[in-house]
């Protein structure tokens, strides 16, 4: 049976790598975002699409198990640590007070304008705050990818996107953990304490904090070239670091990711950045479109209906005008450039694992049903579909008027 399993697996990341793949060249050759091609390529050949007629001895070929759920999470972790090693520490800290702004509307904004809409559609105070929550974290991982394609991750609005976008993942966390516990609890909205949720947020924020730190003064000296001289020495030290940290965030609430994103900022400016940059990008390659296609495959086309069609619509509006307002505006008054501003809020537009988590959480404790869930997993696809076309469009522009 766990022969059988593995098999499955290995099955699916052929077939889900080679289709990434495959459309990557397509949309290259189209002038398109190629993070968008690996997207639509999970979706196509994904188990609810193309992939329910791939079947041997009556099995399907592809089956998004939680083998290949887990490997997308390893992508995650991977392209958050090569967004880390652009960014110094002191480069992240620099800009405190914009990435704390922004990042701060970044998911209050989206939250209580998520919990207000959905309880003016009938849906109780816990449904809604599942809602709203899978409505705060912006996916890092596809904003970092898209810069990075565009050559525009050393911008001032990139800068602050990834900056804003750590606050952001960070209190999305922290309101997550707080929703996670009345949905599994039996006490419901009722069991709302504000102090215990101040605790939890300023809890999150001092151990990110904590970590940061550790890392700066720790790591590069556990990944000196004094110390590994074997070929292959460094890069793996290396990995296991980055590794280490985004387990050791997961396991007090926080996303493995922001784990990983501290390492890599540790790591910037260190003499051995060069070798760790150019083996990550290479591994990179492969993780990077595994993490999007298997975002893409997860699209259950079988239970859209008009309903889901109607409920979606009105989640994406409000993810993305939420983000373009909370986040947009102020970035606009701190880089004092309209255009900067616009594609800061555009950049933090789309969404990714947390509000997968949120919607699987909501569905486990029975809380969400199956066309909630539907509605959410569509948002997460549109808001990531939405962000590097609207992006390319906004450095079109760019380059237009420079030229």
């Amino acid at each position: 049976m766990v022969e059988e399993s593995f098999i499955q697996a290995i099955i699916g990341i052929a077939i889900l790598l080679f289709a990434a793949k495959l459309m990557a060249e397509l949309f290259v050759r189209l002038k398109l975002p190629v993070v968008l091609g690996e997207l639509l390529a999970g979706m196509i050949i994904g188990p609810f699409a193309l992939g329910a007629f791939l079947v041997l001895n009556g099995q399907s070929l592809l089956q998004i198990g939680t083998e290949i759920r887990f490997l997308g999470e390893v992508g995650a972790i991977v392209i958050l640590f090569m967004a880390g090693l652009q960014m110094s520490p002191q480069e992240f800290l620099k800009g405190g007070k914009a990435a704390f702004t922004v990042g701060t509307l970044g998911v209050v904004v989206p939250f209580f304008a998520g919990l207000m809409v959905f309880q003016m559609f009938g849906f109780d105070a816990l449904q809604s705050m599942l809602i709203a929550t899978a409505l705060t974290a912006t996916s890092l991982a596809i904003s970092v990818q898209v810069l990075s394609e565009f050559g525009k991750i050393k911008t001032p609005e990139a800068r602050l996107i990834i900056s804003a976008a750590i606050v952001d993942d960070i209190l999305a966390i922290a309101i997550l953990s707080v929703v996670s516990s009345l949905a599994t609890g039996e006490g419901g909205v009722e069991q709302i304490d504000v102090i215990e949720v101040t605790i939890i947020i300023l809890q999150v924020l001092g151990f990110f904090a904590a970590m940061l730190i550790v890392s700066v003064i720790v790591i590069p000296r556990l990944v000196s070239s004094r110390f590994w001289k074997a070929k292959g020495s460094i890069e793996g030290v290396a990995t296991a670091l980055f590794f280490g940290a985004a387990a050791l965030a997961g396991s007090i609430g926080l996303s493995p990711i922001v784990g990983a994103f501290a390492v890599g900022m540790a790591l910037s400016h260190t003499k051995v950045f060069e070798k760790i940059e150019n083996y990550v990008q290479k591994i990179g390659l492969i993780f990077a479109p595994l993490f999007f296609s298997i975002i893409g495959a997860q699209v259950n086309f079988r239970v859209i209906n008009m309903d889901i069609l109607l409920l979606s619509g009105v989640i994406i509006v409000i993810a993305v005008v939420t983000k373009l307002f909370g986040c947009g505006l102020p970035a606009m008054l701190f880089l004092k450039s309209k255009a900067r501003g616009m594609r800061v809020g555009i950049g933090m537009i789309s969404r990714g694992e947390v509000g997968l988590i949120v919607a699987g959480v909501g569905m486990s404790a029975g809380i969400l049903s199956q066309d909630v869930y539907s509605t959410i997993v569509i948002m997460v696809v549109a808001t990531t579909i939405i962000t590097p076309i609207w992006l390319k469009i906004e450095y079109r522009k760019e380059s237009s008027r420079a030229s």
